[in-house]
């Protein structure tokens, strides 16, 4: 079998320098760019994950591209929302006032909240 030395992902940004700031001042994570732009965004845990810059041609994701585990979601989403994040709100999920999908009281997986990177990609935090 194949023996993998390392392994991360990686999803375009269309501004690096918003994204930057995004990442480290917003969420605060360690954030490094390289002399090609691409920035390496520093997970909790120490994972790396890249945003590479595809200016005018990023498209979002339409799907979720990090996930942040939280000890106490409400917490997180009063804290975020203090730091001008907008929580998103989708269609037939069952959202509460702040946004929190609260799936574990139903049965249906984690309590979940969702927003977007200055760029439109999605990234939640679940408890």
């Amino acid at each position: 079998m194949t023996q993998f030395t390392e392994g991360f992902s990686g999803f375009s940004v269309r501004d690096t320098d918003a994204a930057a700031a995004f990442y480290r001042d917003v969420l605060g994570l360690e954030v490094a760019e390289n002399e090609m732009g691409i920035l390496t965004i520093t997970l909790p845990g120490g994972a790396p994950v890249l945003a590479y810059p595809k200016g005018d041609d990023h498209v979002p994701a339409t799907f979720t591209v990090l996930n942040f585990v939280v000890p106490d979601i409400d917490v997180a989403v009063d804290e975020l929302t203090a730091a001008g994040v907008t929580f998103e709100r989708y269609e037939g999920m069952p959202q509460d006032e702040k946004g929190i999908g609260r799936g574990k009281a139903a049965g249906r997986g984690p309590d979940i909240a969702w927003f977007t990177d200055p760029s439109g990609n999605i990234i939640a935090v679940m408890a």
